[in-house]
């Protein structure tokens, strides 16, 4: 049985092995420079920029989800963005990942949130079956940018990228 709740600072240390493990299975260790003081202040501090709920399977850490708000202009309410979800190797296939997912979901509901929604890497097969299995929508016709680093300097100082 796996029970989920709320991460607290104590948790620190276990959600940066949840990231840190999940960027290795991405393929992303590379591009993980968080550290726990990060973690700390951006999830525990006075500006709180996301939650995270961890899943316990017997007492042990199984899973996490990390998510926060954002908002629709056109349904005039708050969502819930889910940034990551993972589930421990050991752990997958016995319904954690579900559980989370129903949490998360539950927490929108709560919320008074209009939607739960999240990104996939298009190579997990197995996350997309997984979430077409849960009535999860595609969406076809949407495509993620970003801005980040230098770029993302030069961006907020107002000058011409490229």
């Amino acid at each position: 049985m796996f029970d989920i709740r709320f991460a607290t600072i104590e948790d620190v240390p276990t959600i940066l092995k949840f990231i840190r493990a999940l960027a290795e299975y991405e393929h992303s260790l590379d591009q993980v420079s968080v550290d726990e003081r990060l973690l700390r202040d951006n999830l525990f501090g006075t500006r709180k920029c996301a939650e995270v709920v961890i899943a316990f399977y017997d007492g042990a850490p199984a899973g996490f989800a990390l998510f926060f708000h954002n908002f629709s202009t056109f349904l005039g309410k708050p969502g819930l963005y889910l940034e990551d979800l993972y589930v421990l190797p050991e752990m997958r296939g016995r319904g954690c990942g579900k559980k989370l997912l129903s949490r998360m979901a539950q927490l929108a509901v709560e919320r008074g949130c209009g939607r739960l929604e999240w990104g996939v890497i298009d190579w997990n097969q197995t996350a997309i079956d997984f979430y077409k299995s849960i009535q999860a929508r595609v969406l076809d016709e949407w495509t993620i940018y970003r801005v980040s680093g230098a770029d993302l300097q030069t961006l907020a100082s107002g000058n011409r990228l490229g």
